[in-house]
């Protein structure tokens, strides 16, 4: 019973110390972690903390100003503002987090490899990723899916591949510097295999910065999945999110604007609060000169 209450005491300790307890130490980052969970828990609640179904219409209620029971509106349907921008936030976390997740996996897969490698793999690889760093986000998202068609699958796909290169490139950086390390050159020399060095040692010794990079990437997937949605290549309809919201509102700009305005807000918020909490966390892992390597 004591070990119990001794390890929980430990790990209460641990957390404390840990790099994300640390971002929450400024005023800023208490302001944009606060914001992100708060975010967080209400996507997860989503059909608990709306007051209508965010698909059910009402034709004799469109257009309607914020008033209550709709404290953000209805738009051109008669549907709930309120109650889309809040499913609207579901669509677009789960989207960018699970696309900037797979981006990370294989982008950590490739550059590990690469980095640790070498040589024709590793220009070849890096060629590749090369090219695509060349173009745009928006547009190898948009052509990706403009050839296997609109959708949030496509658009999760669309958004990891975008962010690829990124990852790879960060992570090739990470592995060839640790490589010199005295205690790599040493499990080298004492046989170690290729698999072992790179899971035991080098990726969990590059991971830290590929992650923070990754939390600021999620901002950016939640704009690119906005900009496609806009676009109407995103979810599509009756499914909430944010960029779609503002593309359907575009014809209503004039008669309902807070159709626009309140998911536009949104998303703004969402990437300020993002980038700001990031910044608070590379501050607390302090590691500002290992991700100018890269």
């Amino acid at each position: 019973m004591i070990n119990i209450i001794g390890k929980k005491i430990g790990a209460i300790s641990w957390l404390r110390r840990s790099p994300l307890a640390k971002a929450f130490n400024s005023w800023l980052g208490k302001i944009a972690g606060g914001f992100l969970v708060l975010l967080l828990l209400t996507a997860i609640f989503a059909p608990w903390i709306t007051p209508f179904d965010y698909a059910a219409q009402n034709l004799m209620n469109g257009n309607a100003p914020p008033a209550w029971p709709h404290l953000l509106g209805t738009d051109q349907f008669g549907r709930d503002v309120f109650s889309r921008v809040i499913y609207g936030a579901r669509t677009s976390l789960s989207v960018s987090v699970t696309a900037i997740s797979i981006s990370i996996v294989a982008g950590m897969t490739l550059g590990a490899a690469a980095g640790y490698f070498g040589g024709i793999f590793e220009r070849v690889v890096m060629t590749i990723v090369d090219l695509t760093w060349s173009f745009p986000d928006i547009l190898i998202a948009l052509i990706f899916v403009a050839i296997i068609g609109p959708g949030l699958t496509s658009t999760i796909f669309a958004i990891a591949i975008a962010y690829l290169a990124q990852f790879t490139r960060l992570t090739r950086a990470q592995i060839v510097r640790l490589k010199q390390e005295t205690f790599i050159e040493a499990s080298i020399n004492l046989g170690g295999k290729p698999r072992h060095i790179l899971l035991r040692h080098l990726i969990p010794n590059a991971i830290t910065p590929v992650i923070v990079i990754g939390m600021l990437a999620v901002g950016d997937g939640i704009v690119l999945e906005a900009t496609l949605g806009f676009f109407g290549l995103g979810a599509q309809p009756p499914t909430p999110s944010w960029g779609a919201m503002m593309s359907s509102g575009t014809a209503q700009l004039f008669l309902s604007p807070w159709v626009i305005i309140f998911p536009g807000m949104a998303v703004a918020a969402t990437v300020i609060a993002v980038n700001l909490f990031g910044d608070e966390l590379i501050r607390a892992l302090d590691i500002r000169d290992r991700l100018k390597e890269a």
